[in-house]
């Protein structure tokens, strides 16, 4: 049994990191709310009903919460692709989509959003 491609979503991680470019960005943690869809094929894990056949979602939930939190990065297109490559390591991953937003860091708006994806 083939093709029952199965996409799991994980909404609104809400996390802090080093992020950003200037020196008072630097000097301590501050939130982002990271969101990733992941897309593989379930086939054998509906079939079987087992979670040996199924992308486990808890385990890149506990990777993506430790990598972000030990991270330092300037931009958020860097804390992006490293979440997005950190995902595609897992085995039977077919497709990724990492969204990862900056609360409060222009004025004027709620937050910035990076998006990227297999989708381009």
């Amino acid at each position: 049994m083939t093709g029952k491609l199965l996409e799991i979503e994980i909404k609104n991680l809400r996390l802090r990191t080093i992020i950003g470019f200037n020196d008072w960005e630097r000097e301590k943690p501050q939130d982002v709310i990271i969101s990733v869809r992941v897309t593989y094929d379930a086939a054998k894990a509906i079939e079987t009903d087992d979670v040996e056949h199924a992308v486990d979602y808890k385990t890149i939930t506990k990777t993506i919460i430790k990598k972000v939190e030990d991270s330092s990065f300037n931009l958020l297109e860097s804390l992006a692709d490293m979440i997005y490559q950190t995902i595609h390591s897992f085995a039977g991953v077919l497709k990724v989509n990492v969204t990862v937003e900056k609360p409060h860091c222009l004025r004027f708006c709620d937050n910035v959003i990076v998006r990227l994806s297999d989708d381009g």
